[in-house]
């Protein structure tokens, strides 16, 4: 009996993941739990496994494909199934269950996806497919229709495709192909359905409010499709800015203590194989503001128009990857050392560099820090990581001269002098529907006030 692999709900609001490898080919015998396919998201890649043992009948989807929850990705053959006994029973029962022989494997991954109109649930797509099971006896189906499967199968495209295409009732093989190795996307078969109509047919989850031009009209262009962590990257921040109302607080904290300290112990930390970096020191100097003003550590309902503050400390760190920017997140953060904070920062960069992060590394965060210090910038103005309610960045700290006043003898101002300071630019975006203005200079004045007291950050944990 044919069993299918579908995508299940990721969760964290993941309805779509792109294939980034598949690891099998048609044919193939596997073992439950081998891994058959290496699937992105926005949070990270993820190894599928084989939800059971046996040979691979299909495989619905190809790398670079867009798969959306309830879709088939390949199906199995069970390898309890006996070959001769099947080839009996299907001498004696026609075709068989799927109307297929043995040597040509049922493939009905397409038509049940198809059955169904985008946008609905992935328990309507088993609802309606076990539907149409019930409706069509085994064995009854057509050889016109089994046919017509295998002339679109010809058609390399991605499930989405194939999907749009039985709405729009359009012949994928009249659809001009833009996608790698010839496959037909989304795009080409709403654009040839549009064309069929007359009219350019706009789709709304991803269409905007006015029409780009012709580039091509005034020189050469290329088209480069918005894939994987950068294409999730841009719905999330676009879902962000627009449910929430940002406000940017600015100031600045006095590192030049602590860029000493730094310095005096880096070979230290380094040793227990950490790297002592500003974000280390950030992450503890958040943490004590977080404690004195928790509404910063909190999300908002609007269903029920509550806020929910976190009794936790799990802290986000923006990680620049060659794949887009990961966040990472640390828990607990209250509860460990310096060392131990930078040890596991630098453990999490680097297998999210790697592309081995796995998704509940980058799960349950309650507040972000991002740090651009290193590439440059004397501020900027950061998104909220929804549903978080702010985030702190970090810019580069730079040396410049600070009138500070002389203490004469019994604590009197005397003359003043102009000293070399190093000063870190911190840059807090907040959503104003939870926190006000003067609450957010207050805490962003409160981690500035920590990090220029380094020796009393250490007394922190």
């Amino acid at each position: 009996m044919a069993k299918k692999l579908t995508l299940q709900d990721p969760g964290e609001g993941i309805h779509e993941v792109e294939i980034r490898e598949v690891l099998v080919a048609r044919g193939d015998t596997v073992s439950e739990g081998d891994p058959v396919l290496v699937v992105e998201s926005d949070k990270a890649a993820i190894e599928v496994p084989a939800p059971h043992s046996g040979k691979i009948a299909s495989i619905d989807v190809a790398q670079g494909d867009t798969a959306s929850v309830g879709d088939v990705l390949m199906t199995f053959d069970d390898d309890d199934d006996d070959d001769d006994a099947s080839a009996d029973a299907n001498a004696e029962e026609g075709e068989g269950e799927a109307g297929t022989s043995r040597e040509e494997p049922a493939e009905p991954a397409d038509e049940a996806r198809e059955a169904a109109p985008e946008g609905e649930p992935a328990a309507e797509e088993k609802k309606e497919e076990a539907e149409e099971a019930e409706d069509e006896p085994e064995g009854e189906r057509t050889s016109d229709e089994t046919a017509g499967e295998a002339e679109s199968d010809r058609v390399p495209a991605s499930p989405v495709a194939r999907r749009v295409a039985q709405q729009h009732d359009v012949d994928l093989e009249e659809v001009e192909p833009t996608g790698p190795h010839g496959r037909v996307l989304r795009d080409d078969v709403e654009k040839a359905a549009g064309e069929r109509a007359g009219t350019a047919e706009k789709r709304p989850a991803r269409s905007v409010d006015f029409e780009l031009p012709d580039f091509a009209q005034w020189g050469p262009i290329e088209r480069r499709e918005l894939r994987s962590i950068r294409r999730a990257t841009a719905r999330r921040m676009a879902r962000s800015w627009t449910a929430i109302p940002h406000v940017t607080h600015q100031d600045v904290a006095d590192i030049t203590a602590l860029e000493d300290f730094r310095r005096r112990h880096a070979a230290e930390v380094e040793a227990e194989g950490g790297k002592l970096t500003l974000t280390a020191f950030a992450l503890k100097a958040t943490v004590a503001a977080l404690k004195e003003h928790p509404r910063f550590n909190a999300s908002l309902d609007p269903e029920t128009d509550e806020i929910i503050v976190k009794h936790y400390y799990h802290l986000g760190v923006a990680v620049d990857t060659d794949q887009g920017l990961l966040v990472p997140v640390i828990r607990e953060v209250d509860r460990k050392s310096l060392v131990d904070l930078a040890i596991e920062l630098t453990e999490l960069a680097e297998r999210a560099r790697a592309g081995k992060l796995d998704r509940a590394a980058m799960q349950g965060g309650s507040f972000t820090i991002t740090n651009v210090g290193a590439l440059g910038g004397t501020g900027f103005a950061p998104i909220i990581n929804h549903p978080e309610v702010a985030i702190l960045g970090l810019a580069r700290a730079a040396w410049q001269p600070v009138l500070e006043a002389v203490l004469e003898p019994g604590g009197q101002n005397g003359d003043a002098r102009v000293v070399p300071r190093l000063v870190l630019p911190l840059c807090l975006a907040f959503d104003h529907r939870v926190v006000d203005g003067a609450a957010a200079a207050r805490f962003t004045r409160r981690i500035a006030d920590t990090l220029a007291d380094v020796e009393a950050m250490t007394l922190l944990g």
